[in-house]
């Protein structure tokens, strides 16, 4: 099997360590993530990297137990790239001389200005006559180590870029990754190319190197996979479908609690376009039953978890012969689960996966996305013929409308609640936005109003949209919809959707971990 060129990053607890590989990824380049402690001699001559990047992180060099990486590193005779913490390790290990802060601590926006010096690595740099980039630095470099010279400097880190273009072995003070450097993309152009990376990882050839993997790992053997209806599920059962055919069966597990016609788009599409073995489990009034007079939304996410993993099981256990479950567990939920500290490991978002049934059926695991991020995911689904359409689904998260009807679940309130957000999402693609928006839905409130509609009064529910734009779905700003879509919309929904007799839009933001996910 093809072995892509590889690029090891070296974790030292950076905040930002995952923007690197993203931003190595756009440039076709194969990297991984592994935390420095995982990092030893043996495991260097396994990866075999083409080149290595030191992380940031929030330590000292003069800790006790500070994060170093293993001094053969240095012998590889590979370029190697320390950002932030990552240049302060290198110079300490090289003999340089690093100290604290002493007034010289820098955070946020900075520029840095050229030396008279010239290297590769700033092509296209320096335009004019400095850069912007982003600091985030206690210690700092008070001595470059032997062999090293200086290629710009900031007010407060006269070392900002430095290297030793013999070794090629660089250091900046700051962090290229971020979009607050805005010309960052082009220095790791500039670093791939010196270290001669071709950008052989494309989503093609990731395509056939994962179908020879799937056939390698399961053999002869059957696969079940869950099938969600989300992209991450629906890509993975699509790739694995080409490399094993019908030894694998999906189970898609419909609680009730999907859009409007989803469970029938989804059906339609896996056992009709794509011909895929599939057990349509319609389990909606087993759920509906169970979530009956439920209002606390934690214990709403609880029951419906819980009753997945029994009816998942249950289909399971009706496929003769499976020894292999398969997941579309993606690369951030694998980087997550890891602590760069060697602590105790984070457990992958539960959404992800299908609880402790692997262990409790006796499955072995398929992920065959585990080395992509989102956005790779979606451009696999576009290698393997996805429509469009779905690719570019916003999320959904895995309780479905449940998290949308605050208050108890009835039926009614399910009904009303589909039909508005079928409305609202169309009125969205029809003014051509759906692509610029992250997510959006309706909400149905727990409240019922008094409204007047012709020559009648109602007693009606009111509904509340929502619409947030996000780069990394960490956090999210509201979507700035004209006071004419949002007055064309809430009359749609009023004269066509009974029941909902007013609209309102939310238009707060909303911090870290509490945005919906599929």
């Amino acid at each position: 099997m093809t072995q892509h060129e590889r690029l090891l990053i070296i974790d030292f607890g950076s905040q930002v360590t995952q923007l690197i590989a993203r931003r190595l990824r756009e440039l076709n380049v194969y990297c991984e993530i592994h935390p420095f402690n995982k990092v030893d001699d043996a495991f260097l001559q396994d990866f075999a990297p083409k080149a290595v990047i030191f992380s940031g992180g929030p330590s000292s060099v003069f800790a006790e137990g500070a994060p170093m990486p293993p001094a053969s590193v240095f012998d590889l005779g590979v370029p190697i790239l320390g950002i932030c913490y990552g240049q302060q390790v290198m110079m300490h290990c090289l003999g340089g001389k690093v100290e604290r802060g002493h007034g010289t601590a820098e955070f946020g926006r900075a520029f840095v200005t050229p030396t008279a010096a010239k290297t590769k690595l700033l092509d296209g740099w320096f335009a004019t006559d400095r850069e912007q980039v982003w600091m985030s630095h206690g210690d700092h470099v008070s001595k470059i180590a032997p062999g090293f010279e200086v290629y710009g400097t900031s007010p407060n880190a006269p070392f900002a870029i430095t290297a030793d273009t013999k070794r090629h072995f660089y250091a900046v003070q700051f962090h290229p990754e971020v979009h607050h450097t805005p010309n960052g993309a082009k220095f790791y152009e500039n670093f791939v190319r010196i270290a001669g990376f071709t950008g052989d990882w494309t989503m093609g050839a990731y395509r056939e190197q994962a179908i020879a993997a799937i056939r390698a790992q399961v053999g002869d053997k059957r696969v079940i996979c869950g099938l969600s209806g989300g992209v991450d599920s629906s890509v993975a059962a699509v790739l694995i479908h080409e490399a094993i055919g019908d030894q694998l069966t999906c189970v898609f597990v419909d609680h009730g609690l999907l859009r409007q016609n989803e469970a029938e788009e989804v059906v339609k599409m896996f056992r009709d376009n794509y011909n895929i073995p599939l057990i349509h489990a319609d389990e909606s009034e087993l759920f509906l039953g169970k979530l009956d007079g439920v209002s606390d939304p934690e214990t709403k996410r609880k029951i419906i978890g819980g009753l997945f993993i029994d009816v998942f099981q249950k289909y399971a256990n009706q496929i003769e012969g499976a020894e292999f479950l398969a997941q579309g567990t993606l690369y951030p939920d694998v980087i997550e689960s890891v602590s760069f500290s060697g602590g105790p490991s984070v457990t992958i978002k539960s959404h992800h996966n299908v609880g402790g049934l692997p262990e409790k059926m006796g499955l072995k695991l398929v992920e065959p996305l585990r080395e992509l991020f989102k956005d790779e995911v979606r451009a696999l689904g576009r290698e393997l013929g996805l429509p469009p359409s779905f690719i570019g689904r916003h999320p959904f998260p895995g309780p479905g409308l449940a998290i949308r009807c605050p208050g108890e679940i009835t039926r009614e309130k399910l009904e009303i609640l589909k039909k508005a957000d079928a409305v609202y999402i169309d009125q969205i693609r029809k003014h051509g936005l759906y692509d610029e928006i992250w997510q959006a839905f309706v909400a149905i409130l727990p409240v019922r109003t008094v409204g007047v509609m012709g020559d009648g009064r109602t007693y009606d529910f009111a509904c509340a949209l929502r619409a947030v734009t996000s780069v990394d779905g960490m956090t999210a700003d509201y979507y700035p919809f004209t006071h004419e879509f949002l007055g064309e919309t809430a009359t749609r929904i009023i004269n066509e959707v009974q029941g909902i007799n007013r609209v309102t839009y939310d238009i707060t933001s909303k911090p870290p971990g509490t945005i919906e996910w599929e």
